[in-house]
């Protein structure tokens, strides 16, 4: 493997894509993931991406966002996502990424919290549709290498610089390289949950690593717990049932066939309404309830849902499915600015890793992939502007203490849980405890 590169970039869901994307081809760009490329969170991404339809549903917009955020939300940086979207859906547009249409034109559904439709989709399955486009993309540059099974076990610096990252290559070595920026997109912690959408391999490595250095982090206890997931008693990642289901009119039931909350406010009023709903007769789960859509608009509208719901058992053109909450999303993150950038010079975080207090304590839906995707396209114009001339040189660096993975791993991991529970404690013994964590 290479021992340097002009910009690392540790991750490759849509915010690493994407800044790679953005970056000037004369760069030499080392892409690194911890599993296979596709790997990735984005991927899993049903939805849709959110954006400013109109000018004048801006003031509507930035509201919804605040209000689902609990008003806890950075609002310079949620100016920022919002004015910044239709070009975004513009550079997705010429990347290949394909929208539902209508004869009018683009067509915009919509998602609990909120007011107003303005979300875009693919079919259920717009992550996938979006980050595979990009994927493409990044594969037809010759200067964008991807490097599978490499994880970074810890960040090189020097003086509040950082020079590159340390990893764990895929036949094992423990090697550094060296690079004028690194761009940390690993995503967030869901691997340390045992019942969350994310892949089981992300486990929030940056965070600790992060913590290692001193690099300061934000809003680490915003963990976003999903209303609806589909109950299994199979361990493995939960399945999402998307905002997107409920936002086209599915209703949640309890063991009477009851509604008992609106499904349209916001996941965490949501997820607390299910969650009284099951202590009451101490159940492991809701209904949720699709059927009265029809079934040509289910299996139109969400064919990756309909199929796998299927797959397990449950045909939901004619039946509930049972429903219990995941974890789902990571709000906090190693604090930024506006351009990504961390309190540490050349190094920056984007997607879930990075938090520049975007979302507040809670994420509107399907503002996630369009977070990540502006705020990559600032880090790479901050990288552009801003990057080092030399590389740095190389330095001596005791790599000892990487060589057993299952020790460091479990390090990391016994890290973060240790700061969640510092920052609250009332969270963690909800979701943190011994039952919940360490898959």
């Amino acid at each position: 493997m290479e021992h340097q590169a002009d910009v690392i970039i540790v991750g490759t869901g849509v915010a690493g894509l994407f800044c790679a994307l953005q970056l000037p081809k004369e760069l030499y760009i080392l892409m690194i993931t911890k599993d296979k490329a596709e790997h990735s969170d984005s991927y899993l991404a049903q939805g849709g991406i959110s954006t400013l339809r109109t000018p004048e549903d801006y003031e509507s917009y930035f509201e919804d966002t605040m209000r689902a955020g609990h008003y806890k939300n950075n609002p310079d940086s949620v100016d920022v996502m919002i004015r910044s979207s239709p070009q975004i859906i513009q550079d997705l547009i010429d990347f290949g990424v394909e929208f539902e249409r209508t004869s009018d034109g683009l067509s915009y559904t919509r998602e609990g919290a909120h007011s107003t439709f303005r979300i875009l989709h693919h079919k259920d399955i717009t992550g996938y549709e979006i980050t595979s486009k990009l994927m493409v993309q990044v594969q037809q540059r010759p200067h964008i290498h991807i490097e599978e099974y490499t994880s970074m076990v810890d960040i090189i610096e020097q003086d509040n610089v950082c020079t590159g990252v340390i990893v764990r290559t895929k036949d094992g070595k423990i090697q550094p390289i060296y690079a004028k920026s690194v761009v940390l997109a690993t995503g967030g912690l869901g691997g340390l949950f045992q019942s969350s959408t994310n892949y089981p391999h992300i486990t929030g490595d940056a965070l600790a690593i992060a913590l290692k250095h001193q690099i300061a982090l934000q809003d680490i206890n915003y963990i976003q717990i999903h209303p609806t997931t589909l109950y299994s008693e199979k361990k493995g990642r939960s399945f999402l049932i998307s905002e997107s289901v409920r936002g086209e009119g599915a209703v949640l039931l309890n063991e009477k066939g009851e509604r008992f909350v609106d499904e349209l406010l916001p996941r965490d009023v949501v997820t607390k309404a299910i969650k009284d709903e099951m202590k009451k007769t101490n159940a492991k789960f809701v209904y949720l309830s699709m059927a009265h859509m029809g079934a040509d608009v289910i299996k139109k509208r969400f064919p990756n849902i309909y199929e796998y719901c299927l797959g397990q058992g449950y045909d939901i053109t004619k039946e509930s499915i049972p429903v219990t909450p995941a974890q789902h999303y990571f709000m906090g993150g190693i604090q930024v600015d506006l351009n990504s950038k961390t309190d540490m010079d050349c190094l920056y975080a984007i997607g879930e890793t990075g938090c520049n207090g975007v979302h507040g304590a809670n994420r509107l839906a399907s503002n996630s992939l369009l977070e990540s995707l502006v705020f990559a396209k600032r880090a790479a114009a901050h990288i552009e502007q801003n990057m080092p001339k030399e590389m740095p040189q190389s330095q001596p660096i005791d790599l000892h203490p990487y060589q057993d993975a299952d020790v460091l791993e479990q390090q990391y991991k016994q890290c973060i849980l240790n700061e969640i529970k510092r920052k609250d404690r009332a969270f963690y013994d909800q979701w943190c405890h011994d039952e919940n964590t360490c898959r």
